[in-house]
């Protein structure tokens, strides 16, 4: 059956998720159309992370639906995410340190069977991260932050998915790395790749979306287009300074 596009690709529906006995997310709903590029930001603990979590089953969901290219996948395992079409990148990369560049990629790719393309998606991914290609037997463990992360959006790019979950991207990078990473999400978003940013650095993320929510203690306070919430007062003084 080929599914409408007009609905969403993904749709959070009332969803709750709980982390460590706190009500984390609280009831929310947040939607990503096909080929979008949508953010939510907020502050360190608004429940940003634990929303991936419960969208990815790391983390119960304790009522409400994760809707996915019109199935429900609330609870569903990870590996069934994957060979749907769903990967995610964790905040703080979750690299195989003791693997090599190549192994790692090859770890991306682990649901599939068709070997030729596969090789040509790893050229397609040293092609994004040409560092990543000069180093291509180093262990993982031994690179910097910054290729870490690329590495880490490399692995998950591997997996050929339709929707990408970034989860702080651009977390204790320095600012060329930083800039290098969005040019990439950029491009991946251009290519046609679904894309949901999590991310601290409102003003980056919401200069990159096409559309935005704004998260404080588990629920969505602001949503829209992210132009608009780059203008709104509100978004403005919690998040991107007085001067912004």
């Amino acid at each position: 059956m080929t599914a409408d596009p007009t609905t969403p690709l993904l749709a959070l529906e009332k969803l709750n998720v709980a982390y460590g006995g706190i009500q984390a997310v609280k009831g929310i709903d947040l939607a990503v159309g096909r080929g979008e590029l949508v953010c939510l930001i907020g502050a360190n603990g608004a429940g940003k992370t634990t929303t991936l979590k419960g969208i990815t089953g790391l983390q119960p969901v304790r009522s409400g639906r994760v809707v996915y290219d019109g199935a429900d996948i609330t609870g569903r395992p990870s590996f069934e995410l994957v060979q749907r079409g769903l990967a995610m990148v964790p905040e703080g990369r979750g690299v195989f340190g003791g693997l090599t560049i190549e192994e790692n990629l090859a770890m991306g790719a682990y649901t599939r069977r068709d070997r030729a393309a596969v090789a040509a998606d790893v050229e397609r991914v040293f092609e994004l991260f040409p560092r990543l290609k000069e180093r291509r037997r180093q262990t993982a463990g031994t690179l910097s932050g910054g290729e870490q992360q690329m590495l880490a959006m490399g692995r998950s790019l591997m997996s050929k998915p339709r929707l990408l979950l970034l989860d702080e991207p651009s977390m204790g990078l320095a600012p060329l790395m930083v800039q290098k990473v969005f040019e990439t999400i950029l491009r991946v978003s251009g290519e046609g790749v679904t894309i949901l940013l999590i991310e601290q650095n409102a003003k980056l993320a919401l200069e990159v979306s096409h559309r935005g929510y704004v998260m404080e203690s588990g629920e969505i306070t602001l949503s829209g287009e992210a132009r608009k919430l780059l203008d709104d007062p509100a978004v403005r003084a919690a998040y991107l300074g007085a001067s912004a």
